[in-house]
């Protein structure tokens, strides 16, 4: 880290982001929100994946926008050797590290970790994969579909007897990118004792596995094999969806012994809380689907916002079912300030902040997404020392 000041607690730190796609670069957009410079490495000519994906406006992705926020682009080829060796004076001048390729990738192009701590021994060195860089599955292909299946999220979801449901978001690829971000923070305040960088080593599965709660020691301790519960959770209850008058969807969690009486209040049946059968959670758990079956028809008798409110008189936690345009037109993500704008190709959209909130240095967006190759100047310059005319030159040889 170098000493300039800012008010966002990672201001100092560099970056180098080597990958694709959403792992590796997620974690990039986290240290980048929080004031680290991150310089973002691409093929020439090609660029990310991600810049053409899903829904586009003027050839660029609004996913883009989003991910790549805050990000230096630049355009590099490691491929070719004279691209490895710019790559490798970067490495040097930078703190962080991060990558996303299957292993044995950066070995193959001599960047590796050991490669790159003769010269810079304080580098902390962010690896993602599938399986991580060890166990007999390290060098297999591991995308975050496949992975939240092998970590055992999704087995536990949809439906008893029917086919394992997969959320529509690559949600093993973010939390590998959250726990690569975390881990990269532990890092930089083991270097701030002794001076040295380290290898953080995340694999997709892995962070998944980190969300089982009880599924390990249930199974170790009684032989229970956690299995899907459709729209609640097993041993808890009451927790579930409910349709209502409308057809609109709600979920209510009434599930300590004191809110679960403040439901029965609300639904205009004080005995049901006081029916010992359900005056604790294993008791409830015992009879879930009569109790359902009783919410259930209480909620139908109201449209979504007449029994939200009533729960909310009652303080009951419950909540709607949000899409996307009900999280923007919502008061609470605005008043958090959840939404920030940023312009793409000329037009003004809206991209999600990033949390946690910090009173003091608290992390924004700067700008949108670049494109392509914009900051290769910049970087190279400033950073290597480079002449314009090199560049030129590189450029010319599809080196950047």
């Amino acid at each position: 880290m170098n000493s300039k000041q800012s008010n966002r607690p990672l201001e100092g730190v560099r970056v180098l982001e080597i990958g694709q796609l959403l792992a590796g670069p997620f974690t990039g957009t986290i240290l980048g929100y929080f004031g680290a410079e991150v310089i973002k490495v691409e093929p020439p000519n090609k660029g990310d994946p991600i810049r053409g994906w899903r829904e586009v406006f003027e050839g660029t992705s609004y996913w883009w926008a989003s991910l790549a926020r805050n990000k230096k682009c630049i355009t590099l080829d490691l491929s070719k050797a004279e691209g490895r060796k710019i790559f490798r004076k970067l490495a040097d001048q930078s703190d962080v590290l991060v990558e996303n390729f299957k292993p044995g990738t950066m070995e193959k192009w001599g960047v590796d970790p050991a490669s790159l701590e003769k010269t810079n021994a304080k580098l902390i060195y962010a690896r993602i994969s599938g399986y991580g860089q060890t166990g007999p599955y390290a060098e297999k292909a591991g995308f975050a579909s496949v992975c939240e299946a092998f970590g055992g999220f999704r087995y536990v979801n949809g439906f008893p007897g029917e086919k394992p449901v997969r959320p529509n978001l690559s949600i093993g690829d973010t939390l590998a990118g959250i726990h690569a971000a975390m881990g990269v923070l532990l890092a930089l305040i083991q270097r701030e004792k002794d001076g040295k960088g380290q290898i953080v080593d995340v694999a997709i599965f892995e962070a998944i596995f980190n969300l089982l709660e009880a599924v390990i020691p249930e199974y170790s301790g009684s032989g229970l094999i956690r299995q899907p519960s459709g729209s609640t959770i097993t041993g808890i209850a009451p927790t579930n969806t409910y349709i209502c008058q409308d057809g609109k969807y709600i979920v209510i969690g009434a599930n300590t012994d004191s809110m679960f009486k403040r439901l029965a209040e609300a639904m205009g049946k004080p005995e049901i809380g006081l029916d010992q059968r359900m005056s604790d959670n294993a008791g409830r758990v015992a009879v879930q689907q009569e109790l359902d079956d009783t919410i259930e028809n209480w909620t139908k008798s109201l449209s979504a916002q007449e029994a939200l409110a009533k729960l909310d008189e009652y303080s009951v936690a419950a909540g709607p079912i949000y899409d996307a345009r009900d999280m923007m037109e919502d008061p609470q993500f605005r008043a958090r300030n959840l939404f920030q704008s940023v312009t793409i190709n000329g037009k003004e959209i809206q991209i999600p902040a990033i949390v946690p909130h910090l009173s003091r240095s608290p992390g924004q967006t700067e700008f949108a997404g670049s494109e392509l190759g914009c900051h290769n100047e910049e970087i190279y310059q400033s950073v290597l020392g480079m002449e314009k005319e090199a560049l030129h030159l590189l450029a010319e040889k599809g080196v950047i």
